[in-house]
């Protein structure tokens, strides 16, 4: 079945929208990250090849709607893309936690055990619907930041207390942006904001061929798992020495 989509792949590289986010997609690794890295293997098993664009993500998810892109990578499955987008199969799954200030000695069950303390979030992350539920109500104490390396900033200065990250992109920002003794001074707690963060291709469901594309993309997906190589990049992600 693999074999008879080659027939079906065009000449023209495929057209990819991304963003920033290392390090599973980056243009500063030779990979271009580890998810670019399995969408672009999952493609070449059905017969395609791609090239990828990097914008600000909320432009990539944008123009990507707009049908201005063949697909965009890598999202999580928020209701809102369910509603907007063709969604591939798992990318991979993300571990989302929470990253704090050593000092403060953190434990929490549940997200209501954060009021008191400063919350930093980023605002086109997908995080969990309860999450944003509580910053939109006011139940926990938002704070806004651009990106993830900003926020981190922020709370090695005391302006914010916790912020929810995926657990290698922190690990990748701390190895590349802080020195080993700032990089000592975070840690994360181990329970996870939910075990279940899928990630995907989009595609606008408006292009004629956006379902056959999901169709020859799950599979060359399917067949990279099948193989082992999907879950070896993915062992590839490690932490700074002595950070949990």
């Amino acid at each position: 079945m693999l074999a008879s989509t080659a027939g079906h792949a065009v000449a023209t590289p495929l057209r990819i929208a991304t963003g920033e986010l290392p390090p599973y997609a980056t243009q500063n690794r030779q990979d271009q990250g580890i998810a670019l890295d399995i969408v672009r293997r999952a493609f070449a098993l059905a017969g395609y090849q791609v090239q990828y664009h990097f914008l600000p993500w909320a432009r990539a998810q944008q123009e990507t709607r707009q049908g201005l892109y063949d697909a965009s990578a890598y999202w999580g499955a928020s209701a809102e893309r369910r509603r907007d987008f063709l969604l591939s199969d798992n990318v991979l799954t993300e571990q989302w936690l929470l990253v704090y200030r050593r000092e403060l000695k953190l434990d929490w069950t549940t997200l209501a055990d954060l009021r008191g303390y400063k919350v930093g979030y980023v605002r086109d992350y997908t995080y969990t619907p309860e999450f944003w539920s509580k910053i939109q109500s006011g139940e926990l104490d938002g704070d806004a930041t651009p990106t993830d390396l900003a926020g981190l900033r922020k709370m090695l200065l005391g302006r914010i207390d916790v912020l929810p990250m995926e657990r290698n992109v922190a690990c990748d920002l701390l190895g590349h942006h802080f020195k080993p003794a700032e990089a000592a001074q975070f840690a994360a707690h181990p329970r996870l904001l939910t075990d279940s963060f899928s990630t995907h291709l989009i595609l606008p469901p408006q292009v004629a061929r956006s379902a056959e594309l999901l169709r020859d993309f799950n599979l060359g997906l399917k067949k990279l798992r099948d193989s082992g190589e999907h879950g070896r990049l993915l062992r590839a992600l490690p932490c700074p020495a002595g950070w949990n």
